[in-house]
């Protein structure tokens, strides 16, 4: 059992916190709305009011949060996590944000005498409650075997990438392809559809197909309905497609269905669907191929 401490609980982070206290680990948690962690309190979670407080009280602090900005203005300040660390203590970023931010709190880190690794993961909602969570880790090796026992509590896969950035190079590359899955299967769905077949149908044979990668399996059915809290918005998904154009522009690799897909993304937001899972940009589609495109 560990002393954690888990900043950012919302859809992802509360689950994972969650588990962390049916394996038994201590557990004080932060959030901006306290509300949202409420029952995670309920169920022997301790409260600290602020990054600081929950970074004093725990020996490793993980943080997952929306973006570059959101990990920037959790970590600084009088209240931040960073006023909390002292020398032997790890912080593990789980936030999916940008390499350069992430290695420059890392830093700032270091020169508490503490360390952090970055450890974004493949999976969503569905797949960390079915235990198959996949962990990326950025960061020396010897603070990577430190914290590798507490990850294998939250996935069973914990993947030692290199130094630190570099997982979250890896899970930008990854969640690219997620979006431009959603989009050609969101296609090969109009299609069939167009020419008469069920949806129904089409969704039942394409996600027992060949075509069918896990994501397509548990997000495929999102064309028949929407689910009523979004597992991944589409705000979320454009900014790592964000992310990712930008890595590519800087490493000189062309990410063409990358980009078509962001437009996609972008339409989805002017379409009023920005709170809704990015599997909605099936109806963005739908709209384009003169369909009503409603939000069920």
């Amino acid at each position: 059992m560990a002393n954690l401490g888990y900043i950012g609980l919302g859809a992802m982070g509360s689950r994972m916190a969650n588990r962390l206290l049916d394996k038994g680990h201590t557990v004080v948690g932060y959030n901006r709305t306290r509300s949202k962690a409420q029952w995670l309190v309920d169920r022997g979670m301790k409260w600290g009011d602020s990054p600081r407080a929950v970074a004093e009280a725990a020996d490793a602090t993980f943080v997952m949060v929306t973006d570059s900005k959101s990990l920037e203005a959790v970590s600084d300040g009088p209240d931040g996590l960073l006023a909390g660390l002292r020398p032997g203590k790890i912080v593990i970023d789980m936030s999916t944000v940008s390499p350069a931010v992430s290695r420059a709190v890392a830093e700032k880190v270091r020169a508490k005498g503490a360390d952090m690794v970055d450890a974004p993961v493949s999976g969503s909602v569905s797949t960390l409650e079915a235990g198959k969570l996949s962990v990326m880790v950025g960061g020396t090796r010897a603070t990577f075997d430190r914290v590798k026992p507490i990850l294998d509590d939250i996935g069973p896969k914990v993947t030692h990438v290199g130094d630190n950035g570099l997982a979250l190079s890896l899970k930008i590359a990854h969640n690219l392809q997620l979006a431009v899955q959603m989009l050609a299967f969101s296609e090969g769905i109009m299609l069939a559809e167009k020419s008469g077949i069920p949806r129904e149908v089409a969704v039942d044979v394409f996600t027992h197909g060949v075509v069918a990668s896990p994501m397509v399996q548990y997000r495929g059915p999102f064309v028949l309905k929407l689910p009523d809290e979004a597992w991944f918005d589409v705000n979320m998904m454009q900014k790592d497609m964000l992310l990712a154009l930008e890595m590519g522009r800087r490493l000189d690799v062309p990410l063409p269905t990358t980009a078509v897909t962001n437009e996609f993304l972008t339409a989805a937001r002017g379409m009023g669907f920005a709170k809704y899972d990015f599997a909605v940009l099936f109806k963005v589609l739908e709209q384009m191929s003169g369909g009503t495109g409603d939000r069920r």
